[in-house]
């Protein structure tokens, strides 16, 4: 049965059967919105770009390594951020890319934006992996992650285009803390005495831009 994440929770990657979990997709799913038009009698779909990134950090908190979508050019802005790629530079972490208006027909079954994880290849230098979601700000969609239907992330052992079992779950959409917000650090991976665990951390905030909830993270979320 898989585990339904809460906050600050704390878990060992370890499967039913007590063998290690190392190969593992991270996802989020979600859908499009549907709102109602002239005076109720019509309605539109509205696109929701929601983005899967994560931060790779060294024992001493030092950021090393970065997933986050290609069209995020920073780097070409000169503003202190790389630009976003969907490879880490050991080969262990893949995104599936950007999804930029969610499930348009209702839940597939599948998640929109994935990370794949394979532990075996992280490089040694590499202590700590935070996930986090952000809401692209665009002006069709304004609100929060309370207003995304079945917005949810979670772990599990298969491929992207099919889930085997899932490991870990963490419902967005129905958090109380996540009303009002458009930034969300997940959880993270790291090393602890050879074996690699996961924090759920749970921790949504208002931020505008990605560029705010990586600051978050490398400043309070990087030990």
């Amino acid at each position: 049965m898989a585990i339904r994440l809460e906050k600050g929770q704390r878990i060992n990657l370890e499967k039913s059967n007590g063998s290690k979990l190392t190969n593992f997709c991270v996802g989020c799913n979600w859908g499009a919105i549907t709102k109602k038009t002239f005076f109720g009698l019509s309605s539109k779909i509205v696109d929701v770009d929601l983005d899967l990134s994560c931060l790779l950090f060294d024992a001493e908190g030092n950021p090393i390594d970065h997933i986050y979508s290609p069209l995020y050019r920073f780097g070409d802005n000169n503003i202190g951020l790389p630009n976003g790629k969907t490879d880490s530079v050991d080969g262990a972490l893949h995104h599936t890319g950007d999804d930029l208006t969610g499930d348009q027909d209702g839940d597939d079954g599948l998640d929109n934006e994935i990370i794949t994880v394979d532990l075996s290849r992280v490089h040694s230098k590499v202590n700590q992996i935070v996930f986090f979601l952000n809401i692209y700000n665009n002006e069709d969609f304004q609100g929060d992650f309370s207003e995304i239907p079945y917005a949810s992330i979670r772990m599990y052992e298969g491929t992207p285009t099919k889930v085997k079992e899932v490991f870990a779950s963490y419902d967005v959409a129905t958090k109380t803390n996540c009303v009002g917000m458009r930034g969300l650090i997940m959880g993270k991976l790291y090393r602890h005495n050879g074996d690699w665990k996961f924090a759920a951390i749970g921790d949504a905030y208002p931020d505008k831009s990605i560029i705010n909830t990586i600051a978050r993270v490398m400043k309070d979320y990087s030990k």
